[in-house]
């Protein structure tokens, strides 16, 4: 029924302006007496063999929402509804930011996959952390942490420690978010030097709690085999619990869609169908040549129970969700979970 009624309904608008739409309209019905219950009803699937322990945690199944959806927190009660053993939310940065001039959001049907650059916008920590002090929806919750616009790379040790420290309290875990294209000069965080001492301190920061929470690095789909054995050794090296492979990517190649459109949306990250391939070969690369020595979350192009079965073979231990989301609609987390005990993966 989505694919066929409600999503050609949503694509007759903007992606931001039918978002916008979409998260008022959940909000109202969610307050509606039995709504909350049925949907969860409908789309939850609950078995032993969906159960994962991964870096301490106890995931009801392995199917999360990657950030960049509920960016500010504010969804993500109702959607803890719609079946997903995680939800991600951010990237959130220290103080607010509107992120880069609109249009910067672009729908490529013939792809099954979007460009955005919609540069980090949000309503930064202070408000995230007053809807995350309401959750009672008791879903696992990660927050992803990013740099402001307005803050150079000499000094983004200081917005990652802000958002470590400020949402430390109302989330299960941490991403460290160096890998989008659409903030000038973040990805220059990736490299080995600064990428290592910004993980040691927040590693060090970490160790200073009484109970620490597992940290996790997203990187990018274009680092090249060198790069990603320099993430490894990283990894290894501060004993950060894992990482999310792969944000978004800045290459065009393999589209169907007409060049001239492609080149009319200008910059931004391609997420969707054209990414599966790069995303499955880093998890894999990453679980290989670590001889599985830490914990991968794979995302990436994932838009059908098969996708997402390709991302665990490669040795995800958790997947997660973003575009296939909205190109299939809700069922297709029930799908993959289904699949999932049915394969017994």
């Amino acid at each position: 029924m989505y694919k066929r009624l409600i999503r050609p309904i949503l694509f007759l608008f903007a992606p931001e302006t039918i978002h916008a739409i979409i998260f008022l309209k959940m909000k109202f019905w969610f307050n509606v007496p039995g709504v909350r219950y049925f949907v969860k009803k409908h789309y939850s699937v609950s078995h032993p063999k969906l159960r994962r322990k991964i870096f301490g945690l106890e995931f009801e199944n392995p199917v999360g929402l990657a950030a960049g959806f509920d960016k500010n927190a504010s969804l993500y009660n109702e959607l803890s509804a719609l079946g997903f053993g995680f939800i991600e939310i951010g990237t959130l940065t220290p103080v607010p930011q509107p992120g880069n001039p609109k249009p910067r959001s672009f729908r490529l049907p013939k792809d099954k996959a979007l460009i955005n650059r919609m540069g980090f916008n949000n309503d930064g920590l202070e408000d995230a952390v007053k809807r995350l002090r309401k959750n009672n929806s008791g879903i696992i919750i990660g927050g992803n942490i990013g740099k402001n616009k307005v803050t150079p790379n000499e000094d983004a040790i200081l917005d990652y420690e802000k958002g470590f420290i400020t949402l430390f309290d109302v989330v299960d875990y941490f991403v460290v978010n160096v890998s989008s294209p659409n903030t000038p000069n973040l990805r220059e965080l990736q490299e080995k030097e600064p990428l290592t001492k910004l993980l040691m301190h927040l590693m060090q920061l970490n160790g200073s709690e009484e109970k620490p929470k597992p940290i996790l690095l997203k990187i990018a789909p274009d680092l090249t085999d060198d790069q990603l054995n320099d993430i490894i050794d990283i990894v290894i090296e501060t004993r950060i619990d894992g990482v999310i492979a792969t944000n978004t990517t800045i290459s065009r190649e393999g589209l169907i869609t007409e060049s001239s459109k492609i080149e009319e949306i200008g910059a931004g990250g391609l997420s969707g169908a054209p990414l599966r391939i790069r995303s499955t070969e880093v998890i894999r690369y990453l679980k290989e040549r670590s001889n599985n020595a830490f914990s991968v979350i794979g995302v990436g192009g994932i838009m059908s129970p098969e996708d997402a079965i390709e991302k665990i073979e490669a040795g995800a231990d958790l997947i997660q969700l973003f575009t296939g989301f909205i190109y299939e609609g809700p069922d297709l987390i029930k799908q993959i979970n289904k699949e999932l005990i049915k394969r017994e993966l």
